[in-house]
């Protein structure tokens, strides 16, 4: 039995999917009844299908955590040639802040709460209880692996794992676009019920809400929008003031921001003006400039 094999089966014990992984760390590549996806695809990824295909094929997809599976004749030759072990996160029930060189480590640990932690060869994994969809270049040198991703098993980590917070459930919505510098300003994507799993309101009311601030703001295209930025966030900040939370005011936030740049306003007053919005409504919501 080879040692990614057994390591494999190790963490199958403990009900986690798995899959093994090439020299170079990618999935192996799909059969020939599987290439282009001509067997209509596994049923649990992102477009249902009714692939019934034995090998490891399909990358996240193929993940298991069936000792029958792993260790079937049609995964033999995979693990084999194997060069590493992956594992679904979203499988798992957690999430992984992948952090790919010592900038992003600084920065999560300047901005995110302090979790179980996995050393990587170039940087850390941060790992959350809890999941969400896996996003690419979040930050510089980081990236979301959750649901429909693998991670590399590089340990058990060290630390107390925690649940999964707002800080990072609102990270997608800030994807730093390909070619994009660090220092770019960051496009902020609409405000969904997906960021926002402990407010009491409807979408509906909240999206009413914001469409008719991100209006005001816009509507001062000469003078004032700055000023309209931080009155529109102490209003709808006050509103979930009595919500468990999270409520996805970063996103709301980074979405008043956008109307404002869109007007003139520099996007650093724009921030500062919202986070004192906020601050001023009581909603407890961290600053738009951590994201």
């Amino acid at each position: 039995m080879s040692e990614y094999l057994r390591q494999a089966l190790e963490l199958v014990e403990l009900g986690v999917p798995v899959l093994p992984l090439r020299e170079g760390k990618g999935p192996f590549g799909n059969c020939d009844a599987c290439a282009k996806n001509d067997c209509g695809g596994r049923p649990n990824m992102k477009s249902a299908g009714t692939c019934a295909c034995p090998r490891p094929c399909h990358a996240w997809a193929a993940a298991s955590s069936s000792v029958d599976v792993v260790t079937s004749a049609a995964w033999a030759a995979a693990w084999r040639q194997a060069g590493a072990v992956a594992y679904h996160p979203g499988g798992a029930g957690v999430t992984v802040v992948d952090l790919d060189n010592a900038d992003a480590v600084s920065w999560a640990r300047d901005t995110l709460p302090a979790t179980r932690t996995v050393a990587t060869t170039r940087g850390e994994h941060w790992i959350y209880l809890g999941t969400m969809q896996s996003s690419n270049g979040v930050r510089p040198g980081v990236d979301i692996k959750s649901l429909m991703a693998y991670a590399r098993w590089l340990g058990p980590g060290v630390g107390e794992m925690i649940r999964l917070p707002e800080t990072v459930t609102a990270l997608p919505r800030y994807v730093v676009p390909a070619g994009a510098l660090a220092s770019s300003p960051m496009p902020r994507a609409a405000w969904t019920r997906a960021v926002a799993s402990g407010c009491r309101h409807t979408e509906r009311y909240v999206r009413t809400g914001l469409d008719k601030g991100l209006a005001m703001v816009t509507g001062h295209r000469e003078q004032g929008a700055a000023s309209q930025a931080f009155g529109v966030a102490r209003f709808l900040g006050s509103l979930h003031r009595e919500c468990p939370g999270p409520c996805g005011l970063e996103a709301l936030g980074g979405e008043i921001v956008q109307a404002a740049v869109s007007v003139g306003v520099p996007e650093n007053y724009a921030v500062r003006a919202v986070d004192r919005g906020f601050g001023e409504s009581g909603a407890p919501v961290p600053s738009t400039q951590m994201v």
